[in-house]
């Protein structure tokens, strides 16, 4: 009996792991966070620098006088909290793309920009467009770092270059999947030993 019970253990918390550990690709997720960013770094540089937003409190002080500030509307909260809400859509302009040199996977935008030059696009031999499956995929890790990292990436971006942010925000989506799969496993291990015990 107690073998019966120790195999049905180990299949679930096996099915368990290994769907967890799908959820969290690295390859998907990390390449999800820098597509996020260079798409949002784009959307900001098309916006005219000169443009600027009031921020601050619309409250009127006791003598009459309101104290606002103007500043930039590219880098401006309300300006990425804007962009953030649509920058997964565009997810369907990635495809995998495998370095020929390294076998190095991650995802690449293969479309290009509607205003942008087609001269700095990789060779399409090495993409592998997997049909829509693969779009959907990167489009949900996309919408899933931006639903957990919102708030930081909306910080990082208001005030950092687009370098910064790469390193720093992809470093936590990274540490996110490590963790995410660290997790299944001591579940695992913690009921395999509490069935042996």
């Amino acid at each position: 009996m107690t073998s019966w019970i120790i195999q049905m253990m180990l299949m679930l918390l096996s099915v368990f792991t290994g769907s967890s550990q799908g959820k969290r690709d690295k390859v998907l997720y990390c390449s999800a966070c820098k597509a996020i960013v260079d798409e949002l770094n784009y959307s900001i540089s098309q916006v005219d620098p000169k443009k600027t937003i009031n921020v601050g409190s619309f409250r009127l002080n006791p003598d009459g006088t309101m104290k606002d500030k103007k500043v930039p509307f590219a880098r401006s909260e309300t300006h990425l909290s804007e962009l953030l809400d649509g920058v997964c859509n565009s997810m369907s302009d990635y495809a995998l793309y495998v370095d020929p040199d390294t076998q190095h996977k991650q995802y690449r935008r293969f479309a290009p920009r509607s205003s942008g030059a087609t001269g700095d696009f990789p060779d399409f031999k090495n993409f592998q467009f997997d049909g829509p499956e693969a779009s959907n995929d990167l489009k949900f890790a996309c919408e899933t770092v931006v639903e957990e990292l919102e708030d930081e990436i909306i910080t990082m971006l208001s005030r950092d270059s687009r370098e910064s942010v790469h390193k720093e925000l992809c470093n936590r989506v990274s540490g996110k999947v490590l963790q995410h799969t660290h997790r299944a496993l001591c579940i695992l291990f913690f009921f395999f030993f509490l069935l042996l015990s």
